[in-house]
């Protein structure tokens, strides 16, 4: 039996006060859902489409809620068309206002590095081959320092895989970007030798008390052991975490000399 009831004092304007009220719960549950959703991709991987560019960032639709790549999050070589598909690392997820969560997106930090392995290497998944550091020059070069808990299983190839099969697509999603996989070592300078290649290392002197390294290398090789800018010394040190000094053969021999 259906009968029809008008409260009292029920107008209009109780009527559309109900409705408001109504839409704004149902918005407010909607954006608590998208934050738990997104909250708990906090530190992964997720892909979106370009949508613009301005100074503040680069807005990304991720399907169900739009992100941001601030500018200081990107990679300054970086260019990017509307409507192209990117990965990005989430790097915070934050409740926001009445416009729903805000999630801040990352393309320079060393973690999306890490996570792109962690997609392309099964190794890492099953906890094989672990990631143990990782040093990165954004947009240039990244060293990655590996580890395998089966002496069968070699780190540096299963992450550059046959003919870099693996390690070819990370480079592509970071357009070019140079990447150094070498062996972690528990010795430490076995570990800075490792960090320093592909320069060839003569000597090594280990201060542990000033967590300082003085390496040797031969005359002509000190433009590949600093790199250009010296790139490739402060990648090393930031890997190993301990300092690093470059020395070549001849001034070696002449403070035994003086």
């Amino acid at each position: 039996v259906n009968i029809e009831v008008t409260p009292k004092n029920f107008n209009r304007v109780a009527a559309e006060a109900g409705k408001l009220i109504l839409i704004q719960r149902l918005r407010e549950a909607e954006r608590n859902l998208v934050y738990t959703q997104y909250a708990d991709k906090k530190g992964q991987i997720v892909v979106g489409v370009v949508q613009n560019s301005d100074k503040n960032g680069t807005i990304v639709d991720l399907g169900k809620v739009e992100a941001i790549i601030p500018t200081n999050k990107q990679v300054k070589t970086e260019k990017f068309k509307s409507h192209q598909r990117i990965k990005a690392y989430v790097e915070k997820v934050l409740p926001g206002g009445k416009y729903g969560p805000q999630i801040i997106l990352s393309r320079n930090s060393p973690e999306f590095v890490k996570k792109l392995f962690e997609l392309e290497v099964p190794e890492i998944i099953d906890g094989i081959v672990e990631i143990k550091g990782i040093a990165r020059d954004a947009g240039s070069r990244t060293k990655i320092a590996v580890w395998s808990n089966d002496e069968n299983v070699d780190p540096v190839g299963s992450l550059v895989g046959k003919k870099g099969l693996r390690i070819q697509p990370i480079i592509d999603e970071l357009f070019g970007e140079k990447i150094d996989v070498v062996p972690y070592s528990d010795d430490i300078p076995s570990y800075i030798i490792n960090a320093l290649s592909p320069a060839p290392i003569l000597a090594i002197d280990i201060k542990d008390d000033e967590k300082l390294a003085t390496v040797v290398v031969p005359d002509e090789a000190i433009s590949y052991a600093i790199g250009p800018g010296g790139q490739n010394v402060k990648l090393a040190a930031i890997l190993t975490d301990w300092r690093i000094d470059i020395k070549t053969e001849k001034q070696i021999k002449e403070n035994i000399v003086e």
